[in-house]
């Protein structure tokens, strides 16, 4: 059950906190409240070693998320930061080219 997994925002508040400020900036309220509710289900296991991408929901690996998907790419001062959203819940958040976070472990 999702909710055995940690909360992102206790894993990562820094990032959290910035996420929400970035969702604000772009007009996307909803989403930046949603962040507060989101767990850590498992990091990225791509080996790339710019990616820290966290799965913040379970989902099929290798296949797509189907109707009601979108993503929503921010504007962070450093790296790239997207989220994959499918009707209004974050599966997945895009974490690329930034300064290394710790805890990486769900």
């Amino acid at each position: 059950m999702e909710q055995d997994y940690p909360l992102v925002r206790d894993a990562f508040p820094d990032l959290i906190a910035e996420l929400t400020t970035l969702l604000e900036v772009e007009g996307e309220r909803e989403l930046a409240l949603r962040l507060r509710h989101v767990r850590l289900v498992s990091v990225c296991d791509c080996g790339d070693d710019f990616c820290q991408s966290i799965h913040t929901a379970v989902s099929q690996q290798g296949k797509p998320y189907g109707e009601g998907h979108r993503c929503v790419p921010l504007l962070p001062a450093k790296g790239t930061l997207v989220l994959d959203v499918v009707n209004d819940r974050i599966m997945y958040i895009e974490v690329l080219n930034r300064a290394p976070m710790y805890n990486l472990q769900p």
